[in-house]
């Protein structure tokens, strides 16, 4: 039998984390002097910690290696808790991939042009309730398709808050795309016009997206330049999923910016 001052000078493992590990009961002491309350280890108590410190350099956590310790498990239930392991480290190891290349991004941005280039961000998008209109046409056409809107919506659109845009490829025709025009909802409405309808957005759990500035009479490129970033990054853009344009102005008026949100996923 070992004090825990002798077990701790042992295993290398400090006092501190010693006392923890009896708190939370992963490893309690073989014994415990009920007139002093000195812990005693036993030699064979050494193992355990070695397998708890085993866990630990591999990622479980510590209620995981309480479970691992004090159940009984098969090997096909070890194997399959390794398995769930090693996919939760290998995608670990693809969102890291995927942040150092986009710190090589922005190093090569400063080297090469002397500043940092715009900021993609992923973000998870919760799902939304719009009011809006599908129809098919060129990106030139949605302020078009807008003022067709406001036409729909009369009074009740001053109760909607930010336009949005839902766009995606057109099957039919390689200059179009499929275009839902519309306006997120603050609260329900009764529906304006038959020609609009009134749909939740489905939850999105990766969103890369970019915010650029709305510059009158200049074509925006914040679609063509984050499409591109993803192709250049290895992500894949869903294909059932549309892509998504949110137009911001500050309440006070000023520049409106529009954030372009693609779903994707890693390949």
């Amino acid at each position: 039998m070992f004090k825990i001052s002798e077990f701790s000078r042992l295993s290398r493992v400090s006092l501190k984390t010693l006392r923890f590990y009896d708190q939370i009961g992963i490893l309690k002491p073989a014994d415990i002097d009920k007139e002093t309350g000195y812990r005693f280890y036993a030699a064979e108590q050494l193992v355990t910690l070695n397998r708890i410190l085993m866990y630990k350099d591999l990622g479980f956590t510590l209620q995981q290696i309480q479970q691992l310790l004090h159940e009984e498990m098969s090997p096909e239930q070890l194997q399959g808790i390794f398995r769930q392991k090693e996919r939760a480290m290998e995608q670990l190891l693809e969102e890291e991939q995927a942040r150092l290349n986009r710190i090589k991004e922005r190093l090569l941005s400063i080297e090469q042009k002397g500043y940092v280039a715009q900021e993609v961000v992923f973000k998870r998008v919760e799902a939304q309730k719009v009011v809006s209109f599908r129809s098919e046409g060129k990106v030139e056409e949605i302020p078009m398709l807008f003022e067709r809107l406001s036409q729909h919506a009369g009074k009740q659109q001053r109760r909607m808050l930010s336009p949005i845009v839902l766009w995606k490829e057109s099957e039919r025709d390689e200059t179009a795309f499929e275009l839902e025009i519309g306006y997120v909802l603050k609260q329900d409405i009764p529906l304006p016009s038959d020609m609009l309808e009134i749909r939740m957005l489905p939850e999105e759990p990766m969103m890369a997206t970019l915010v650029q500035r709305v510059e009158p009479f200049v074509p925006s490129t914040a679609c063509i330049d984050l499409a591109k970033w993803i192709e250049r990054n290895q992500y894949r853009i869903k294909k059932d999923q549309p892509g998504r344009e949110n137009y911001l102005q500050s309440p006070l008026g000023g520049d409106t910016y529009v954030e372009v949100q693609i779903p994707i996923e890693f390949p």
